[in-house]
């Protein structure tokens, strides 16, 4: 067949053109999303209540002095790529179709395959047509049977009872009869299972595997952010959607306000499209750009002052400096 069962089968050149800058961020609003305090209070007495051995008192009773808000931007490239891979398989004989010969097998990428929802990862495998033969089992040596691992083959195995003593209280152990070794169950005393591989029959059918696998291949860059709050937070939540864009191929962004997300965006095109083009197919690409709100808010409690994060349109609450992290009492 084309392409051979040895592995990899590199896509055929793409048959679509190469992308346009038809869709750029027009007419932004770039104004921060605001909280108010009272939805700032809600949101940190929330994450205190939800940590158990926390006093909930610092987010009651502290006093918010400020509210500081801060631009960050997330650029995520999206790109959604097929790859097939043949390899031999076998399973156990059982009356299927044999067909291998009656005509040429098809080469990987003529076979159709229905392609799943874009931008999930998805994986299927499909036996080739004109493959399959029928070949004895070289597994069990065409006998159906394999050797116990449990008991390596001598239906007897290590007493648990005894640890293998054969003693308990200084008596001969009841389960073993003082020898160590008791009865093995998983092979019911054969030493012998059903092989796995032809289950029993003694005969295999071997054929061409093909394995199709569709991957959404994601990227994020995020804008230096000037909060002073840890950037790891930022993956687990959405932000204000200022830009979208689906295509077969995307063109990267350019005159966003911060040029650093315009730079990353040509990077991270460029390198997508250079690296999967060569290793998949592309079905499509997609990116957009959010704005993540980020509000720091700074509260004194019992005369100190701390500060936490609100972030997020989930509004979630990070609180490094948190002054009573344990009301547990030790009796």
């Amino acid at each position: 067949m084309g392409g051979g069962a040895g592995g990899y089968i590199p896509p055929p050149a793409p048959l679509h053109p190469v992308p346009t800058p038809d869709a750029q961020p027009e007419q932004i609003d770039w104004t921060i999303p605001s909280i108010t305090e009272e939805a700032a209070q809600a949101a940190f007495l929330e994450f205190a209540g939800n940590n158990c051995c926390w006093s909930k008192a610092p987010a009651k009773d502290g006093v918010i002095t400020k509210m500081e808000a801060f631009n960050t931007y997330r650029y995520r490239l999206e790109t959604f790529t097929e790859s097939r891979i043949t390899e031999w398989q076998t399973e156990a004989f059982t009356g299927q179709t044999v067909d291998v010969g009656l005509q040429p097998a098809p080469p990987p990428w003529s076979i159709q395959v229905q392609t799943p929802a874009l931008f999930k990862d998805h994986e299927e495998n499909i036996k080739v047509p004109n493959t399959s033969s029928v070949k004895g089992c070289h597994i069990c040596q065409e006998t159906g049977k394999t050797r116990c691992d449990t008991c390596s083959g001598s239906g007897k195995k290590h007493c648990h009872r005894c640890d293998g003593s054969g003693k308990r209280f200084q008596e001969d152990c009841e389960d073993c009869n003082g020898t160590g070794r008791e009865h093995c169950t998983d092979c019911s005393g054969d030493g012998l299972h059903n092989c796995e591989t032809c289950d029993g029959r003694r005969q295999v059918l071997m054929f061409i595997n093909l394995k199709v696998t569709w991957k959404n291949n994601l990227e994020d860059y995020l804008a230096q952010q000037s909060s002073g709050m840890q950037i790891e937070n930022l993956t687990s939540v959405s932000g204000k959607k200022l830009f979208h864009d689906t295509q077969y191929m995307v063109y990267p962004v350019f005159g966003f306000p911060d040029p650093n997300l315009s730079q990353a965006s040509e990077r991270m095109v460029r390198e997508h499209q250079s690296k999967f083009s060569q290793s998949a197919r592309i079905h499509q690409q997609q990116h957009a750009i959010e704005l993540i709100p980020i509000t720091k808010v700074s509260y004194k409690w019992k005369g100190d002052t701390h500060f936490f994060y609100v972030f997020g349109n989930e509004s979630k609450v990070s609180a490094d400096d948190y002054p009573a992290t344990c009301c547990c009492v030790v009796m």
